[in-house]
This record gives C-alpha cells, sequence and structure tokens, in this order.
C-alpha cells in the first residue's frame, strides 16, 4: 500500500512537470503577440515625429517580418528610463547624441546606426533670437529669458549651456529664465511670437515652422553656430539578440534607399540616410563633456 501511494505520488509529480514544460511560454520578441518596442524622443511636433515613426515601422515590418510598437515619449529622459528599466520597457531607442551617451554610459543602450542628414553623420546647433531684439552675441544673453527644447537635448541645451559659460554666462543664475518648449520646433516658434528672447534648436529648426511662418527666416536669426555634433540615430538595449540587431539594421538601410522610406525617414526626424556606427562614433563629443568638466550624470539626477 505504502509503495502503491509513492508510486501515485511520483506518477502525479512527473504529470506535473510534463504539464508545466508544455504551459504557455512568453513569445518570442519581435513575435505580433511580443513586437519590439521602439522610443522615440520628441525632437519635434509630437504628431508628426509620431507618423514618421510608426510609418517606418510599418516598412520595417514589410521588409523584416518583425512586429514593432513605437512610442513617443514627453521628454528626452523617458526613452532614456524605458531602456534602463528592468526588464527593458523600449528595446530600441532613437536617442539625441547626449541622452544616447548618457544611456550608453548607464549600460542601457548600444550604437547600431546614426543618421544622415544633408550628406553629413554629424550637425550643428543654432542659438537664435528675433531679429528686431538687439541681442548681437551670446553675452547679450544675460537676463533674458531662455527656450530649450528640453534639459537633455544636445544642440538645444547642452553645447548652448557650454557655450554661455565659456562666454562668462552662468544660464542658472544670470538668465532671467529657461523655458522648457518641448521641442525645436516649438522653441522656434516661442522666439518668433516674442515669448522667449532667444533659444536653442538644431540647425535648421525654423524651417520646421516655414509653411505656417514664410518670414521666419527674416523674424528670426542665429547669433551663435556650434561646432559639428554626431547626429542621433537607432540603438539597442544590450539584451537585444543579436540576430534581430542585424535583421532590424539591414531593414532599415534597406527602406532607407526607397522613396517611400525616405520620406519616412524625413517626416520622422529629416533624416535622409542612415550609416552604420558603434559607439566610438560618440568619443570625441564625450572628450569635448569631459573637457568642459560637465557632470553628465547630475543632469539625470535633476531629473
Amino acid at each position: 500500500m505504502k509503495k502503491r501511494l509513492l508510486l501515485t505520488v511520483a506518477m502525479l509529480f512527473i504529470a506535473a512537470l510534463i504539464l508545466s514544460a508544455c504551459g504557455p511560454k512568453e513569445a518570442a520578441l519581435g513575435s505580433e503577440e511580443n513586437p519590439i518596442v521602439w522610443s522615440f524622443v520628441p525632437s519635434g511636433e509630437m504628431e508628426r515625429v509620431s507618423a514618421g515613426a510608426q510609418h517606418v515601422a510599418d516598412l520595417l515590418h514589410e521588409e523584416t517580418g518583425l512586429y514593432f510598437r513605437t512610442n513617443v515619449a514627453t521628454e528626452y529622459a523617458g526613452v532614456i528610463e524605458a531602456m534602463c528599466s528592468d526588464p527593458p520597457e523600449a528595446h530600441m531607442g532613437s536617442l539625441a547624441t547626449f541622452a544616447y551617451v548618457l544611456a550608453a554610459d548607464r549600460g542601457c543602450a548600444e550604437a547600431a546606426l546614426v543618421s544622415v542628414r544633408y550628406g553629413s553623420p554629424t550637425y550643428n546647433g543654432q542659438i537664435i533670437v528675433r531679429a528686431d531684439s538687439g541681442i548681437q552675441s551670446v553675452a547679450d544673453l544675460k537676463g533674458k529669458t531662455f527656450c530649450r527644447p528640453d534639459p537633455l537635448s544636445t544642440s538645444g541645451w547642452i553645447i548652448p549651456m557650454l557655450t554661455m559659460r565659456a562666454a562668462g554666462i552662468d544660464p542658472e543664475t544670470d538668465l532671467a529664465q529657461i523655458v522648457d518648449a518641448g521641442s525645436h520646433d516649438a522653441v522656434v516658434a516661442a522666439v518668433y511670437n516674442g515669448d522667449c528672447d532667444a533659444g536653442a534648436t538644431y540647425v535648421d529648426a525654423r524651417s520646421r515652422i516655414e509653411e505656417d511662418h514664410p518670414d521666419v527666416m527674416d523674424v528670426v536669426v542665429p547669433i551663435e553656430i556650434t561646432p559639428p555634433i554626431p547626429n542621433d540615430g537607432v540603438q539597442f538595449v544590450p539584451s537585444m539578440p543579436q540576430d534581430l540587431r542585424d535583421k532590424i539594421v539591414q531593414g532599415l538601410l534597406a527602406i532607407a534607399q526607397t522613396e517611400e522610406g525616405q520620406a519616412a525617414l524625413k517626416e520622422a526626424y529629416q533624416w535622409n540616410g542612415l550609416e552604420v556606427h558603434d559607439d566610438s562614433f560618440y568619443d570625441p563629443f564625450r572628450q569635448v563633456l569631459q573637457a568642459s568638466g560637465l557632470d553628465i550624470e547630475s543632469l539625470m539626477q535633476d531629473k
């Protein structure tokens, strides 16, 4: 009787193991049930970026067979946190330069592709004012209201902040107010409308509002152009399997060669193309930050 009871218990245990092994498993990443999450920063007008991002993802699905879910964060830090969470809330990101360096230094992002605009994988930033403002140099910004797209925007804040410091202006104490406009487009509009005395964007974000304000190039003018800055691009979380990375990278490079793909990339981020680059591409920018003495982690903590 005792042996029969032990045998029954053993059989039930084995059956339970078999059932658990045959139970539901998490769907493969990139399947319709478990899509790859691709997060974008709000570089421009939210609806435009969102529509362009989804269009790119749809084309990438057609090219690779993988499924994607896109989202546009309300701020740059949101994408960093999504990639740094455990487990990741985003598997891919399109981070701007400084935000990428932050995420990479935290071990949350690895560069795969860098965008190309106007034939170059680098770009310039600009500090802009109204032409009739009387502001002619960075030194004239003291006591003025300054618009930035986001505290972690490279061309919209990090480099302009360092430029102001080099000109003897402490942005935290010498500016009358710092306004987070939410996007580069919004910074241009705020300066155009006189809501901010000055602002910073990439060159040339003014064109993004030119359809609504045809005279923007005359009304809003740059007083400072930054040195070249590495472009934004496409990054993966370290846990992303290499075979999926390779398929996505090749898929994006393929659609960037098509007319429809180029239109979608331009709609989202004004990308004209993509190049393969790893993390070392950003090393010269890191050296600039280190030479400035800027504590980049403190900026993230302030968020």
